[in-house]
């Protein structure tokens, strides 16, 4: 029934697509995310329909979009530099194969980012992606959290929609998109117009939101638990009460404890004693080895190749009695081929330092970015500057949670993270090149503002033929 289930969508959704251009855009995303041909065993399973989702998406625009007007960005510079640099790289690789493999998905997800800003030219298109990747995400999501809140999480065996611990559905990786969803979840009930804020719609968010701060309990991810403590620090601004919220979030904390699985709770305290605990260990080595790698191989090894390193490191049994920690025994360890577990680390050893660089520019100049647009637009009191304001902060914070999600886990060219990417330079681009805010007008006067009325002149809605 599932796989009737998922070909039906994603069949119609596409064809959706062949009057409507646009939700080429959307259905590649839906499948990017959700990897519905993995989940199913028919046809979908037997089509790479991700690829047609993605040559119908860009056709389509190539097609039907006016062209008028389009300028380049220059993170999308960025973007592209780092495209072509991995391409390099991957032409060299340590181990062809291995790069090749992974290179397959990755260019896919820089050039998907390069073009959104060129199809998210109006806030309505920009919402639509925005509203399309919070309900991908929830489908993941909330059968995890209902999972989670009977009892049936674990390090490694939450079932989600798709039992394969890579990509979206590793534990670690999800954690840090959910956490990082959760302002996007906010922004859309407050702002959004596909589905004006009402109550229904209020309460769906908050249950999806609550379902996302789920996962990292459900999965036992120390990653999770980071980004969570982000999200609420970074709360901290916008709170009008700070002390109160502080009380609020320190209250809930104390309530929640006495429910947390002991495996949870065990778990979280290798945090403070990394080295009775042999994955943690495995990532510091896997650090330290990657530096050195660095040394004689400045412009990286190309995609995995992390394959090469050989790790030796000890790990200290510890027992914990009466809140006192004692050394039982040191154990040696010898490992061989582990993946960098942190993003930072995964450029350097792939990309080597030109291309940490090219990322580390590419996300901080996004901070940047968003932050000015935030100040442009603090003293508007128009409807849509506090909308896109209130995006930016949104986009902002999960970008915040990102960057220290990936601090622990190797997520550097994760496609959800390029298409969070691809719509803060579409809404960068959307603020800088309206026009300026009208002064009031009676409502005989007013222009209309259903999401088309602010494009540029010759420019027509995405999916329509001039005549």
């Amino acid at each position: 029934m599932l796989n009737l289930f998922l070909t039906a969508f994603v069949t119609a959704f596409l064809g959706a697509g062949v009057r409507r251009p646009f939700l080429f855009v959307l259905a590649y995303a839906y499948i990017d995310i959700v990897a519905p041909q993995k989940v199913t065993v028919g046809f979908l399973a037997q089509v790479p329909v991700s690829l047609i989702a993605f040559v119908c998406a860009v056709t389509g625009w190539l097609i039907a979009e006016n062209k008028n007007g389009i300028r380049i960005s220059p993170r999308q510079f960025v973007l592209f530099l780092l495209l072509v640099y991995c391409g390099l790289t991957t032409r060299t690789a340590d181990f062809p194969e291995a790069a090749l493999e992974k290179w397959g998905w990755v260019w896919k997800a820089l050039v998907f980012a390069i073009f959104l800003p060129f199809a998210l030219r109006t806030r309505l298109r920009i919402e639509a992606l925005a509203l399309i990747m919070v309900l991908s995400i929830g489908v993941i999501v909330i059968g995890g959290g209902i999972k989670t809140l009977g009892g049936g999480g674990g390090y490694g065996e939450l079932k989600l929609l798709l039992n394969d611990n890579q990509g979206l559905y590793e534990g670690s990786t999800l954690s840090t998109v959910a956490v990082a969803t959760v302002p996007l979840i906010a922004w859309l009930a407050r702002y959004g117009t596909i589905f004006p804020p009402g109550r229904l719609v209020q309460l769906f968010a908050l249950a999806l939101a609550f379902a996302c701060c789920l996962i990292p309990i459900g999965t036992q991810t120390r990653t999770g638990l980071i980004c969570l403590i982000i999200l609420a620090a970074l709360a901290l601004r916008t709170a009008k009460r700070p002390m109160l919220y502080l009380m609020i979030v320190a209250g809930l904390t104390a309530v929640a404890m006495p429910f947390l699985p002991a495996s949870y709770i065990e778990r979280m305290n290798t945090i403070e004693n990394h080295q009775s605990d042999q994955s943690a260990s495995t990532r510091v080595a896997v650090w330290k080895w990657t530096l050195e790698f660095a040394r004689d191989h400045p412009f990286g090894g190309g995609f995995n190749a992390y394959l090469q390193n050989s790790l030796s490191y000890d790990k200290i049994n510890t027992e914990t009695s009466g809140g006192n920690t004692t050394t039982k025994k040191t154990e040696r360890v010898e490992e061989k081929g582990r993946a960098y577990h942190s993003s930072y680390f995964e450029m350097l050893g792939e990309q080597g330092w030109p291309g940490l660089a090219l990322w580390l520019s590419l996300n901080l100049s996004g901070l940047l970015q968003l932050e000015l647009i935030q100040r442009r637009l603090r003293l508007s009191s128009a409807a849509r500057d506090r909308s896109d304001r209130a995006l930016a902060l949104a986009l902002q914070s999960g970008q915040c949670v990102y960057l220290f999600g990936a601090l622990f886990v190797g997520i550097a060219f994760q496609p959800f993270v390029f298409m969070l990417i691809g719509m803060q330079i579409a809404l960068a681009m959307n603020v800088a090149y309206r026009p300026a805010a009208l002064p009031f007008r009676s409502p005989k006067q007013a222009p209309a503002s259903d999401g088309q009325s602010h494009q540029r002149p010759g420019m027509r809605p995405f999916g329509t033929v001039a005549r």
